[in-house]
């Protein structure tokens, strides 16, 4: 176990023997046309050291006015050396007029018009300050049910659906992209079967994530060969019975056509609702990470484990103090924000949610020499995360002596357990970091790379080519042996769309392992052991090659429930045309990606 004290000298040695991370293209590029400020003629006014500046500056406005220098310097020395960076509202928002910094919201929506176009209106408001969406249609009366008010029949979920959509494709966030959302129905609403098919066609609901929410009940069903009963949603009655094992078929089968919808498991998301009295967990925010209640929102933020890795080994004390510093960070942009609603700042301001998590795991692997594929990653990644939720539990319970805890701590299952009040409800998440993963240099989330050569496809349609930093360097070592080109090897690798090519040392090929390479049982073996130690949940694609069966489908789906994840979403390689990434010879993207085409502002990107 190791040590959690967190050693100031440790990261000032680290701060200074890094200096400011270097930008890639590709993260010059997404700067300018997504962060820096522009000037009326829509110049670009600002540096990225600049941009940094302004965050700290304005974050550190809610730490005491003795601490607000410190702060301030050490949340921009972070972030310039790539060692945490915030999602994305931050970043963009920090320092503007009314600037909205968090990351994820959910919305509730009621069976009634007024009720489901309040929630449009809301959802408008959110999504124009660069905030992703998370929804559950479960309270809709099904398609066909009796609208005693009009004597007409109901629209059901999905048609509700085509208008939040339709509304998030006219909003433009900030200017720089459109909306996103989840929209989560439980398993056993009457209209599971329409939903489940709601993406067959792939230009429907493209601002929307889609998930099943499955529950125990479900589980047990499909176990024993029985049926899975379909319930009214204002009451509760079953309204009939459908076949559990056809349903999890059908939905296994389009996630493999299509990569959707994923599933979230209610009732293991609901075990670690923290506050339970103040209602249920339905849903969660765009990519899956993070549940709330009703009207919640949360703010995010990432450690870059590659930069920690220090002489064969993680540099522990300096990690411990980023996490801290992280947790200071996130905690003070609650009260920066311009939250977007009253109902929104009160019930953030109840439990103040924050999500620490981690990015660049697989290069961490890498500068380990521990091939990602190995049971020995498994032990890292409990390693490394079970360490970060200590010590972001630790900073919490530190600020919760110095600031007070979140006002619903007294009723909270922590408070029940007899733990130490903390600032924060919850601290961790692991979100997919698509883009300030980027800007950081290092591989995304917890995710293996995606080819050591690869194709990426940028939200304004640009497409970058692009070398894995470390491999580069392996080949500057490879090209000092006799007979080896590099030139030529990486040609190799970018044909292949993976290292184990003819000249790459079996070694070498073992450690840049892809994806696709990557069985998909230890994808989910990966995800679990992040979960153990996560607050809130984690955001992960399970890539599949495109010859995978519905079968191997559900039998991931089956694995993630038995190892304890809060969810799972699988990608079939070439199962979609518009991908974020592709290898590099691939003239029609085909790869990984998230779980539809929205490439989600708040956290993904």
């Amino acid at each position: 176990m190791q040590d959690l004290q967190p050693s100031e000298p440790a990261l000032a040695r680290l701060l200074d023997a890094l200096g400011d991370a270097p930008l890639s293209g590709t993260a010059r590029a997404v700067l300018q046309s997504r962060y820096l400020r522009r000037n009326r003629r829509r110049e670009v006014c600002e540096t990225p050291s600049e941009l940094f500046e302004r965050v700290a500056r304005h974050v550190c406005e809610a730490e005491p006015p003795q601490a607000r220098e410190e702060a301030r310097q050490m949340f921009s020395a972070l972030m310039r050396a790539g060692l945490f960076l915030p999602n994305s509202p931050t970043l963009m928002n920090a320092g503007l007029p009314r600037g909205q910094l968090a990351a994820c919201f959910v919305l509730p929506v009621e069976d009634s018009i007024e009720e489901i176009f309040e929630a449009v209106k809301s959802m408008a408001l959110v999504q124009k300050t660069g905030g992703g969406t998370g929804f559950s249609f479960g309270r809709l009366r099904p398609r066909g049910d009796p609208v005693s008010t009009t004597g007409g029949t109901a629209s059901g979920p999905v048609a509700f659906l085509e208008v939040f959509d339709a509304a998030s494709e006219s909003i433009r966030q900030g200017g720089r992209r459109r909306g996103a959302s989840m929209g989560v129905l439980e398993v056993h609403h009457p209209d599971i079967l329409e939903f489940i098919g709601a993406k067959a066609n792939r230009r429907r609901l493209t601002n929307f994530n889609l998930s099943v929410g499955l529950t125990e009940e479900l589980m047990a069903a499909l176990g024993a060969g029985g049926s899975l009963a379909l319930r009214y949603p204002s009451h509760g009655e079953t309204r009939s019975e459908l076949e559990a094992s056809r349903v999890f078929r059908l939905l296994a089968r389009s996630a493999w056509q299509t990569g959707e919808p994923g599933v979230l498991f209610l009732d293991r998301m609901e075990a670690d609702n923290p506050t339970p009295e103040l209602g249920l967990l339905e849903t969660t925010n765009p990519c899956g990470e993070l549940p709330l209640l009703p009207y919640e929102s949360c703010n995010l933020g990432s450690v870059n484990l590659a930069r920690f890795a220090s002489g064969g080994s993680v540099d522990w004390p300096a990690l411990a103090s980023a996490v801290r510093w992280g947790v200071r960070m996130l905690d003070d942009v609650i009260d920066t924000t311009s939250f977007p609603l009253p109902k929104i700042a009160e019930a953030t301001a109840r439990t103040r949610k924050i999500g620490l998590g981690v990015m660049g795991f697989a290069d961490l692997l890498i500068h380990l020499h521990i091939p990602y594929d190995s049971p020995r990653a498994l032990d890292v990644a409990q390693e490394v995360m079970s360490f970060v939720r200590r010590a972001s539990r630790e900073a919490s319970e530190e600020l919760a002596r110095r600031r007070g805890p979140f006002p619903a701590y007294e009723g909270s299952r922590s408070a029940a357990r007899g733990e130490p009040p903390r600032r924060n409800a919850t601290t961790n998440t692991v979100a997919p970091t698509g883009t300030i993963s980027i800007l950081a240099g290092c591989s995304p989330g917890i995710e293996p790379i995606f080819a050591p050569v690869l194709r990426r496809r940028m939200l304004d349609g640009q497409q970058a080519v692009e070398v894995h930093p470390l491999l580069a360097k392996e080949l500057e070592r490879l090209a000092r042996k006799p007979g080896l080109d590099p030139k030529e090897l990486l040609g190799r690798m970018a044909e292949a769309g993976h290292a184990r090519v003819e000249g790459v040392p079996e070694e070498l090929a073992r450690l840049f392992v892809t994806a696709h390479q990557v069985k998909p049982s230890h994808h989910v073996k990966v995800q679990a052991a992040f979960h153990r130690h996560t607050d809130n949940s984690v955001s992960k694609t399970v890539n599949l090659p495109a010859s995978s069966s519905p079968e191997d489908v559900e039998e991931i789906f089956c694995l993630a429930h038995e190892l304890g994840c809060k969810g799972i979403t699988v990608y079939r390689d070439a199962s979609r045309e518009d991908q974020v990434l592709s290898r590099a010879t691939q003239q029609a993207p085909g790869g990984a990606g998230p779980q539809t085409d929205v490439s989600c502002q708040c956290c993904h990107a």
